[in-house]
């Protein structure tokens, strides 16, 4: 099996499915379409099929140009029926792993879609799991539904691996196709074959490890060393708040050092579809052992507490102009999770939303990248446009997130006050009437 395939990979014959068309599913179909592997991508919703199908983008990290023509010469299709599963070589697992509501693992995307190719699963074939998730998912959850379900046996008749995705929207240098990629399979020729199947498509470096767990702790240790440093300039930050000093002009200072630094920024609390959540797998699963990750936990809980905090310094500023939280106008500008993306996965700008909601405020948004957004089954619409006047309008202005397309001196010139939670405004020289985080 192991030369069969690694013949077909060298010849360009392995057809390649991707399972789940989001913001790692469709940037990866893409990449092996592109490299020469002809791709099929499934998908359980119909609309994502039919615009992939009519070569419309939807994703962010995704040139429209290139889909349209990967499409247009067949080397991308997209379809909800799980039975073309038997016409591939090699399958990638790219659906979401959210938390579900009281913050334990939901892996029921995983789980589905494991079920649904183990129906068509065919001798010869490689799966791979990117799906970000906790350590031991690959053997102990995928591998006895890929081997019931199918009736064949992992390292005999298929092989099974895990590659977590390493997706970052927005970012202009690191891409899919560049971006180094880490393999752990159950045994070294599983490991091989999956690593050259990923060095035939991305320019990236591809590190291989012993084993599917070690992969997937990789991922996790990632988004935790992200998420605890950035609890730990949160919780600095409210502390020298108290002391009357600013924790950027700390940072700023701090980063001249040449080594044993790295910088991380306060903000309005953490976002996007890793590093909120991540912890919460590895804790989640740290307790089957009876073992706590308190360091963890307590970043969690301070990064978790960043949106009432905001909101309460929010209110703060507004008591000095002699208002009430309740009844004030605010406007929140950006609620996408990061900078000029469109991406509001977790954003704790709906959360700071919903927490000014609560105290009675009124509360708008203006975003020149999410004109609407969903949130706990309601849909919210921002306003169109800013203009002097609708600034000078609101009692309060939040900046939540640090978009470059915004006229941020128009916006201090007019704004009655300013609670800057991204220090988006730190080159503007009036700062009469703004208060950073």
């Amino acid at each position: 099996m192991k030369e069969q395939l690694l013949k077909k990979i060298e010849n360009k014959e392995i057809i390649v499915g991707v399972v789940g068309l989001g913001y790692v599913g469709l940037p990866l179909a893409v990449e092996k379409a592109k490299a020469g592997f002809k791709t099929i991508g499934f998908d359980v919703q119909d609309e994502k099929v039919k615009l992939v199908n009519e070569g419309h983008n939807y994703i962010g990290d995704v040139v429209d140009s290139d889909l349209k023509e990967l499409v247009e010469k067949k080397m991308l299709t997209a379809t909800t029926d799980f039975s073309f599963v038997k016409d591939v070589d090699f399958i990638a697992i790219c659906v979401p792993t959210p938390l579900d509501s009281h913050q334990q693992p939901d892996i029921s995307y995983v789980k589905s879609s494991t079920e649904a190719i183990a129906k068509y699963l065919t001798k010869g074939t490689m799966v791979v799991l990117e799906s970000t998730t906790y350590p031991g998912t690959t053997e102990e959850l995928i591998k006895p539904i890929l081997e019931n379900g199918s009736g064949l046996k992992c390292g005999e008749d298929f092989y099974l691996g895990f590659s977590p995705e390493r997706v970052d929207p927005g970012n202009l240098i690191y891409k899919t196709k560049n971006t180094p990629k880490v393999v752990g399979a159950i045994g070294k020729d599983a490991t091989e074959v999956i690593a050259t199947m990923y060095r035939a498509v991305l320019e990236g470096d591809v590190c291989e490890v012993s084993s599917p767990a070690i992969a997937e702790m990789e991922k996790i240790l990632e988004n935790t060393y992200r998420n605890i440093n950035i609890g730990l300039v949160n919780e600095l930050t409210m502390l020298c708040n108290k002391l009357g000093i600013s924790m950027w002009e700390v940072i700023d200072a701090a980063k001249t050092k040449p080594y044993g630094f790295q910088a991380f920024y306060p903000g309005p609390g953490l976002g996007g579809h890793c590093i909120p959540l991540d912890p919460y797998y590895l804790s989640w699963k740290a307790r089957e052992y009876g073992f706590h990750t308190s360091m963890i936990e307590s970043s969690m809980m301070i990064n978790d507490q960043m949106p009432e905090y905001c909101v309460e310094r929010a209110s703060k500023i507004l008591n000095r102009q002699a208002k009430a939280m309740n009844g004030a106008k605010v406007l929140v500008l950006g609620v996408a999770y990061k900078q000029d993306i469109d991406d509001y996965r977790e954003s704790p700008a709906l959360r700071v939303i919903e927490v000014l909601q609560r105290e009675q405020a009124n509360v708008e948004y203006y975003d020149p990248w999410v004109a609407e957004y969903k949130y706990k089954g309601q849909r919210y619409q921002g306003i169109k446009e800013i203009t002097p006047e609708i600034i000078a309008s609101y009692d309060l202005i939040m900046v939540t997130a640090a978009h470059s397309n915004v006229d941020y001196d128009m916006v201090q010139k007019n704004a009655v006050a300013i609670f800057d939670t991204k220090n988006v405004m730190k080159n503007i020289e009036n700062r009469n009437n703004i208060e950073v985080l």
